[in-house]
């Protein structure tokens, strides 16, 4: 069986301590840092298949580390916030985060965080899936070598938003709700599931359109949710 590597990230020296005991129960390599330029230091030495990442730290904080590790990588990374950091939460998911969870939390709901997170990974990286091909216009998804493009440009998709994408443009012209996005790409039941479903429609929209604003693709039906528009070259 596969072990995953998984690497903690958090000034806070207790709960990288508690953490490490819980993820190495389930099986998991873990890897410690405690601060973002750690981390990226880590990152660049290790193969990682996750990344829990504090949002407040010295030297480099986790903003500022998605940022980096966003420009090169597209692991999962689930934030750890205080809840006076939801302003840092939202931009965090708007950079590239993939999940969040807030302080202090019970260390169970993490691991089930961190499990539902490398299902995804884990899928979307999988050999096993049969060749497919979405499209509208130019924007083109295989989902055997996992690519998306837009005009023959590639794009560099989170993991989560690779998700959304995919099961939109299987889709086209039919609109899903926050909800039934949420329970298609994350795979459980949705809770307050609006407005982070939202930052990750923005996010992709901004990667995918020419003006994000006046999108071809991407469209919110307003009261319903959104679909991809069904475009001819």
């Amino acid at each position: 069986m596969e072990q995953f590597a998984i690497l903690v990230c958090d000034d806070d020296r207790e709960i990288v301590a508690a953490l490490e005991i819980y993820l190495a129960n389930e099986g998991y390599k873990v890897l410690k840092a405690f601060n973002g330029r750690e981390a990226l230091t880590i990152l660049k030495n290790e193969h990682v298949d996750l990344i829990v990442l504090d949002i407040m730290m010295p030297e480099m904080d986790g903003i500022h580390a998605t940022v980096k590790i966003r420009e090169e990588k597209n692991i999962p990374i689930i934030m750890l916030s205080a809840k006076s950091e939801d302003s840092d939460k939202i931009l965090g998911l708007n950079l590239g985060a993939d999940d969040y969870i807030t302080k202090p939390f019970n260390p169970l709901e993490l691991i089930a965080r961190v499990k539902a997170q490398l299902r995804r990974y884990a899928t979307l990286g999988s050999r096993e899936i049969k060749e497919h091909v979405y499209h509208s216009g130019g924007l083109v998804l295989d989902d055997q070598e996992k690519r998306v493009t837009v005009d023959e440009k590639p794009v560099n998709l989170t993991p989560i938003e690779y998700n959304i994408l995919k099961l939109l443009l299987m889709n086209k012209g039919r609109v899903f709700s926050t909800d039934q996005i949420y329970e298609h790409v994350w795979q459980e039941p949705p809770v307050s599931s609006s407005n982070l479903v939202s930052v990750h429609i923005r996010h992709l929209r901004e990667k995918i359109e020419v003006d994000p604003q006046n999108p071809m693709y991407l469209k919110v039906v307003w009261g319903l949710g959104y679909k991809i528009e069904r475009v001819e070259k």
